[in-house]
């Protein structure tokens, strides 16, 4: 009827009809869902934050899961929360895990009342991630646990919950030291929800998107839901999924029915047409939604929402790997879950940040390495146009460190990774699954057939992504069939031999899976350029040419790459610094007893192409210049080397233009031709086998600089045009503080942040490359400091405090709003021989 009279009015008045016209039909199509919608209002579901107004206590406590428990005097805290990242840092501790406490028994309880109208409703408790061990209580009695950290589970609490009166959850939590290689984190680090729904629901990641068939003219949508009856409710039940455009619109529906019998799930498939989709794509990551509302005997009795994305992903040894069907490589890098001075506590600002950073340097693509990520850092890779390799395990089931996940293997990795899957699989981001990274079974006999299995599980959850693994043991994962039983083949640290693996395996499909593993420190530069195995300084130099045994520059990456055109590409090791596993710096010594720990206080990541803080390093550039296209240049190293006893110093310069040509206080030092005129680097790469030590670069440019104050330039140059410049300055004596905030508006949350970069500068300011001078910072008005860092991986200052000193300049306030506070944030930065800084913020 609505659509009727539209359509009347609309031919029977021309001055109607023209004012129409200049309407965008979406307008009209928005006014007609708004009448279909209020036909549809959403059931009883309800999904509700369960973060606040926990207690807290670190400590073995027998009876702490008992409701009669007294937690009056325990510490009042909100989730997500990592206990470990507060330190105190400890030479006692394995710096393989950031030499932080990331191993002991904790209790995270919570009181909290269900209406008593709600009584016959399904309640349940959805934990994103508990690192690890976890056990949960309702009121006395165990309701769940779950041995692995990185999984979300759901605890049924229905048949446990005292409607109209207080409840107590207790959430006992009791990681082991070395569960893992890098750092873990401890406790409730991501997110919880209570969901009060009718018992007869949508289930837990109970949908399943795909799109098998995309043109530009339509998508076919195929959605299969499954719905728990686990409450034996008999009954005429409904289904209605619409799918929903960016902007509100429905733009499909679908309808099935379902009559339960008795108890059991009913697994519905729906399969819509969406005219002229908007494909999901990395310059475009257009989303859609589903709605799927439940009936019951013609009440709607729950609602149920999913994201997706329309697109196509296809794989093949002749094209490589298309998106859409155009040709993409993968410039990816490995992330681990760490969020630098935060831990691993989940913040949905702070990875989004993460991920801006990494798409300002080009890449298209992360690793999650070694295990599932935060929901949020798909959320948000689907926003943002980021694709996504989703990793399950380091380990099967022969294990790499004392508590490693293969204690859990037998009864567990099953469960795990199809869980892992359900939960990821609508994610357009997401693009292939990985079964494990560097598994012991690389070498025996079992490994061919434990790989098939774990393929097989990934197939059967989803057959519409392939399934891979990062290998480091060649020829023996090939030999034992590993390699052969996946759908794409990961190779770590072996650009030399794709060339081999492919002329042998035509078929294969192949990519670095990790690559280069360079280290260094930001704004660190050790004379003369030489390959060196450690510094007394514990830092590494800048100039991108140092790195462990197994390991390579990333210019020798970058060859591998442009001369094997079937490569699908490759994932860095690793886009940023994380803590823990701070190689080179990790023997062993006598003193810890044979703990890692030799070079202390070394104690985080050097491999990042930025810091433990997000501040570039050299490498982000070199990577931007093979990565992206508008025009770039940069140079390093600083240039105040007044006091060094090196007069000679090397120039690099990184750029994705033809030339370069460098000035000194605006004297040409010549120009150079990006391809031509290489630079020669230290190369001992192992799996060359070769008795020279030297590589010449195509990828870099350098100069030889007699060192003289003032300004050094570079310009660069595409087809004679001058298209970008960048200048290194001689600063003067520090002099003051500059304060740069990255928002200066931020939501009264009571999670959003703001990243505050310190800069100690010169009397004209400019950055003081070798500043180390101690900021003490205060704030006063609805904010907080959330943490403090510097980059620096050799240091055992906290990243909870209010002071933090400068490493090569810089370091960084992270401030955190307050809940329901809204105002003016005034900050303050001090130092005891620099001028001070203020910044004013809004949290709103």
């Amino acid at each position: 009827m609505v659509l009727w009279k539209i359509k009347c009015l609309y031919s029977r008045d021309n001055e109607l009809m023209n004012k129409l016209k200049s309407l965008r039909i979406h307008v009209l199509i928005i006014f007609l869902t708004g009448i279909i919608t209020s036909c549809s209002e959403p059931g009883e579901r309800k999904r509700l934050s369960f973060n606040e107004d926990w207690r807290f206590s670190k400590g073995v406590e027998s009876e702490a899961y008992l409701s009669s428990f007294d937690d009056s005097l325990w510490r009042k805290l909100n989730v997500p929360h990592d206990w470990a990242i507060e330190g105190p840092f400890d030479k006692s501790y394995d710096t393989r895990t950031g030499a932080l406490p990331v191993s002991g028994t904790a209790w995270y309880r919570k009181h909290f009342i269900i209406d008593a109208e709600k009584e016959g409703q399904s309640i349940t408790l959805e934990f994103d991630g508990v690192m690890n061990n976890a056990e949960v209580f309702i009121n006395g009695i165990k309701a769940a646990s779950r041995p692995f950290g990185y999984i979300g589970f759901e605890v049924n609490l229905t048949p446990h919950i005292k409607f109209g009166e207080e409840n107590i959850i207790a959430v006992k939590v009791a990681p082991e030291e070395l569960s893992s290689r890098w750092y873990p984190g401890a406790g409730i680090y991501r997110n919880v929800w209570l969901e009060i729904k009718d018992p007869v629901h949508v289930a837990h990641w109970g949908t399943y998107i795909t799109t098998p068939d995309v043109s530009d003219e339509q998508a076919s949508v195929s959605i299969e839901t499954t719905i728990d009856n686990s409450s034996n409710l008999s009954g005429k039940y409904s289904l209605k999924t619409f799918v929903i455009d960016s902007s509100g619109v429905i733009v499909a529906t679908a309808r099935s029915k379902v009559n339960f019998l008795k108890q059991e799930d009913a697994v519905l498939s729906q399969s819509v047409v969406v005219q002229k989709p908007v494909k999901w794509d990395l310059d475009n990551p257009y989303l859609y939604n589903t709605r799927s509302v439940l009936y019951r005997n013609g009440s709607i009795i729950d609602t149920y929402e999913s994201s997706f994305g329309i697109r196509t992903i296809e794989y093949s040894s002749e094209n490589g790997f298309l998106l859409n069907g155009r040709q993409e490589r993968f410039k990816g890098v490995c992330l681990h879950h760490d969020l630098g001075p935060l831990g691993a506590a989940v913040n949905y600002r702070a990875t989004e940040r993460q991920l801006q950073i990494m798409k300002s340097m080009g890449v298209n693509a992360i690793r999650t390495s070694h295990n599932p990520p935060s929901p949020e850092q798909l959320e948000l890779c689907d926003k943002l146009g980021i694709m996504v390799q989703v990793e399950a395990f380091d380990c099967w089931k022969e294990g790499k460190v004392e508590n490693g996940y293969n204690k859990y293997w037998d009864e567990w990795h099953e469960r795990d990774l199809r869980d892992m899957i359900k939960r990821d699989r609508n994610h357009p981001s997401v693009v292939m699954w990985s079964i494990g990274n560097e598994i012991k079974e690389q070498r025996m006999k079992s490994g061919g057939a434990m790989a098939a299995h774990l393929v097989d599980i990934c197939h059967e959850e989803d057959p519409t992504r392939p399934v891979t693994a990062g290998f480091n043991s060649y020829p023996a994962c090939i030999n034992n069939g590993l390699a052969d039983a996946v759908d794409l083949v990961g190779f770590n640290y072996k650009p030399t031999q794709y060339d081999k693996v492919l002329s042998q395996h035509p078929d294969w499909m192949v990519y670095g899976a990790e690559t280069s593993s360079c280290v260094s420190s930001r704004g660190v530069y050790h004379l003369p350029v030489e390959n060196y195995d450690r510094h007394t300084s514990l830092q590494v130099s800048s100039y991108d040419i140092i790195s462990p045994p197994w390991a390579y520059p990333p210019d020798f990456e970058t060859y591998a790459q442009e001369t094997m055109p079937r490569s699908l590409g490759e994932f860095v090791w690793t886009g940023f610094d994380y803590i823990g596993e701070p190689t080179p710096y990790n023997g062993r010594d006598n003193e810890t007893h044979g703990k890692w720990g030799g070079d202390w206080p070394s104690r985080s990541s050097y491999f990042g192409t930025v810091d433990l803080c997000g501040f570039p390093k050299d490498r982000y550039f070199y990577y931007q210049s093979i990565w992206t296209e508008e025009a770039m240049v940069h140079i390093l190293p600083h240039w105040n080397w007044e006091d060094s006893e090196h007069k000679l110093i090397p120039v690099f310069c990184y750029t994705n233009c033809d030339e370069a040509e460098l000035f000194l206080n605006d004297r040409s030092l010549g120009r150079k031709v990006m391809g031509e005129d290489k630079t020669e680097i230290p190369a001992e790469f192992i799996w060359w086998k070769k008795t020279e030590t030297t590589w010449e670069s195509p990828y870099r440019l350098r100069w030889d600089v007699v060192y003289e104050p003032g300004e050094l330039k570079v310009v660069a140059y595409k087809d004679g045009k001058i298209m970008a410049e960048k200048r290194q300055l001689t600063a003067g004596k520090p002099s003051q503080i500059a304060l740069v905030p990255d928002k200066t508006i931020i939501e009264a949350d009571g999670y959003d942040l703001s990243f505050i970069t310190v800069r100690v500068e010169d009397e004209n300011g400019n950055i003081c490359p070798l500043a180390d001078d101690l900021i003490q910072f205060k704030i006063e008005g609805p904010a907080e400091i959330a943490a403090v860092g510097n980059g620096n991986a050799a240091t055992t200052e906290p990243f909870i405090a209010d002071y933090r000193k400068a490493f090569n300049g810089l370091c960084l306030l992270i401030v955190k709003s307050k809940k329901g506070e809204r105002g003016l944030v005034g900050i303050e930065a001090t130092s005891k021989y620099l001028r001070t800084a203020q910044l004013e913020l809004v949290t709103k």
